[in-house]
């Protein structure tokens, strides 16, 4: 079992930075590859990053964040990171970081074992 706790979200102004944060507890936190999936509001989730469990495979990133948000893993600290930058008004929505057991980058969130409540990004105009 892995628990997964996230924290970091707010209400940031169009243009503004934030960085998300998911800690890890349970299970060896390096051997799981981890996304960050986000909610908007009567939206399906959708994925934002992943990473794979060693750092090793290039970080997956959508379209829609790519140049402006960092996926990145602490394993000694058992903690996920999403740096956002550039942040603008789509990118509001629900954050989640979620755990799958094995290696690789993994994209839908139904191959995913372990999701954390999620944090709230709100980007004013």
């Amino acid at each position: 079992q892995v628990q997964l706790v996230e924290s970091g979200g707010g209400l940031v102004q169009t243009g503004g930075s934030l960085r998300l944060s998911c800690a890890a507890s349970g299970r060896t936190f390096s051997r799981y590859g981890m996304g960050w999936f986000r909610q908007a509001p009567g939206k399906e989730r959708n994925i934002v990053a992943a990473i794979s469990w060693l750092g090793g495979t290039s970080p997956y990133y959508a379209n829609s964040v790519k140049g402006r948000f960092t996926i990145s893993r602490d394993n000694a600290k058992n903690t996920l990171y999403l740096q956002m930058n550039s942040l603008k008004p789509e990118d509001t929505a629900v954050y989640y970081c979620a755990a799958k057991n094995g290696v690789g980058v993994h994209y839908y969130s139904d191959e995913y074992d372990y999701w954390g409540q999620g944090t709230q990004v709100t980007v004013s105009s």
